[in-house]
Formats: C-alpha cells, structure tokens, sequence
C-alpha cells in the first residue's frame, strides 16, 4: 500500500485546507464580523485541531484503516454503508462545485472570451492525472507547488501595501464581540473540509509511535500556517477595500494584483499568480476527488479507471450544470455550512466517543 512521510502530511494537508479559501474569506467573515472579522480566521480554523488529533488517535488504534472502514467496525455494517453514502454525495457534490469555481475564476480574470468548458475539462485532466497516479504523487506534487503558493500569496499581500487607508481598522469592537462569534462559525467549514479529507487519507499514513507524534506536530503546524496566511489576506483587503467594499468584492483578492504597480512601470500583475492559483485549485478539487473516490472503493468496493472516469464526469456534469458567479458562491457556502460543518463535525466526534468508550469497556 502506499504511503505518504510526515512531511508530505504536513505540506499535502496545509495545501487542501488552504486550497482556495483565500478567495472569499475575506468577503465572508467581513459580512458576518464586519471590520474585525480578520480575528476570527485563526479560531474558527483551530476547531481543526481537536478534531485532526482524534482522527489521528483513531489511527492509532486501527492502523492502516479510514474514518469509513473504522465506522464499518464500530457501528456495524450498515450504518457504516449509510454513512459512506453521505459521505461519497457531500464530497463529490463539492468537488464538482469547486471545479466550476476554478472555472468561473480563470474565465473572469484572464481568458473572458474563452468558453468556460475548456478550464473546466483542463482543471479535471490536470486533477484525473494525479489521482490516478496516486496519493504519493499526488503529496509530492503538493511538496512542490505549495511553497510557490505561499510566496505569491505573501507577494499579493505585500505589494498592496502603499495603497492602505489609514483607519479601516478602527474602531475595533465597533459592533460588540457578539458578531465574532458569527465569523467564528463561518470560518469552521473550511477546517472541516479539510478534516473529510483527512478522514480518507488515514489508511496512507505512518503508524509508527514516533511518526504519530510527528503527525500530531503536522496538525498544529498545518492549522497555524493556513491560519496566518488566511488572517492577513483578510487584513490586507480591509485595510486597502475597506470594509463595505470587501463584502461587496467576493473575490477581493484577485482585485489586488489589478491595482499593484511595481517603480511606476510594471501594473497589472494578477495574472502572474493565475498559474499558481491553479495549482492551489488542483490541488482543493483533487483532494474531494480523491475523497469520493475513497468513499465508493471502502463504502461499495467500486474501484478501478473506469469508477475514476465516472467521478470526473459527475464533477464535470455538476460544473457545467451550474450557475457561476454569486450563484456559484453561495451554492459553495451552502454546502459548506450546512452539510460539510454539521457532518464532519457530528460524525467524527460520535466516531471518537464510542471508540473510547469501547476501549475503556476492553471491548
């Protein structure tokens, strides 16, 4: 079987859980906190501290086993089916939806006149091509492409710099801590995005006790890392937009490399990053690829090329039935908080509990 290192791990997972998440999280967390929803970013993505620590201890006690094989074991046959179904429809559902996002991006900023079908049909090939050579490829691909995603990301935030206005950030707490709370929760899916995934790669990870622990390490360092980055596109969009404009934006951050001019001669330089925000959506649609498809291997033993073929079809099908634009990005949200956030969340904890409670009862 294959098998990923602690660091692949740790690069793979701060990949998925980063994916594209730079691009409405500021408009999100501004709607629902206002000027001062970057201080929700690093606590709504911690939740997926706790929750990757009692996946990891699951691992340790059934090694070489996903979150689906071990419901199988702990709750018999048949609610493990049903939860796999769940699982497989939440999963492909998304991938599809954030293939057509990965679409909608490319055609709005740099090819407007080319049919939306054609970035479609080449993020799937790109995405049909690693899954297919598997997930050490598919880590390795990440161990390169996700150092040249962050430092675009820093670059997008940097250059910005001189066009901040003064004061966007006051007052803070203008509108009390309650809305925190809000931005908090909205924030949460994305570490629960990252937690599904999570869940199918655990038959690929090390079992060793000092792996485990350096595993452990990789979730803290992940969640920090994402954490960070995410906070400060936040602040650099408040801080350059303001915050009604942020809100309004949705995709804020592709507006800034539009306004970067580099010694008076060099603007325009968003699409220098477009080639890597591609790798950043590769990655996030070939990650719930990958989950659907661990999901009809374990859950129904429907394995093989011709089973990958109908995933990509069915996410290329949801793509292209979709609407784009605000549409698309509230069919995102949608999901996200109301299907991702409730089922991760309930099942990985109900999973953790009966595990230890039929540990403690020698069972």
């Amino acid at each position: 079987m294959e098998r990923i290192s602690p660091h692949q791990f740790m690069t793979l997972g701060a990949a998925v859980l980063l994916g594209t998440t730079f691009l409405p999280i500021a408009s999100a967390v501004t709607g629902v906190a206002g000027r001062d929803g970057w201080m929700t970013v690093l606590p709504g993505l911690a939740v997926g501290i706790p929750y990757g620590l009692m996946v990891l201890s699951l691992l340790a006690q059934y090694p070489n086993k996903n979150l689906l094989q071990i419901s199988e074991i702990l709750f018999g046959k048949w609610i493990g089916k049903i939860i796999a179904c769940i699982y497989i429809l939440i999963t492909g559902y998304f991938g599809g939806l954030l293939l057509a996002q990965v679409g909608d991006v490319f055609q709005r900023t740099i090819m407007p006149l080319t049919p939306i079908g054609v970035f479609y049909l080449g993020g799937l090939l790109l995405v049909f091509y690693l899954v297919w050579s598997g997930i050490e490829v598919f880590a390795r691909f990440s161990e390169v492409i996700f150092p040249v995603i962050v430092i675009a990301l820093l670059l997008n935030i940097v250059l910005p710099i001189p066009r901040i206005e003064q004061g966007e950030l006051l007052p803070i707490f203008s509108e009390g801590l309650k809305p925190l709370g809000g931005g908090v929760l909205r924030i949460m899916p994305f570490a629960m995005e990252y937690i599904l995934f999570l869940g199918g790669m655990l038959a690929f990870l090390p079992t060793g006790k000092q792996a485990l622990g350096q595993l452990k390490t990789g979730i803290w360092r992940v969640v920090l890392l994402v954490g960070i980055l995410d906070t400060l596109i936040v602040l650099i969009q408040i801080l350059v937009f303001g915050p009604s404009e942020t809100i309004r934006l949705g995709y804020g951050f592709l507006m800034l490399g539009k306004m970067v001019e580099i010694s008076l001669t060099i603007s325009g330089v968003e699409s220098l990053f477009m080639g890597v925000w591609l790798g950043a959506g590769v990655i996030k649609v070939g990650a719930f690829f990958l989950t659907t498809k661990w999901g009809l291997e374990t859950g129904f033993n429907l394995k093989g090329f011709k089973w990958n073929l109908v995933v990509g079809v069915v996410f290329l099908g949801i793509a292209l039935g979709f609407t784009r634009g605000a549409d698309l990005i509230k069919e995102i949200s949608f999901v996200d908080n109301y299907l991702i956030l409730p089922f991760a969340s309930v099942w990985i904890l109900i999973l953790w509990g009966v595990s230890r409670w039929k540990k403690g009862a020698g069972a």
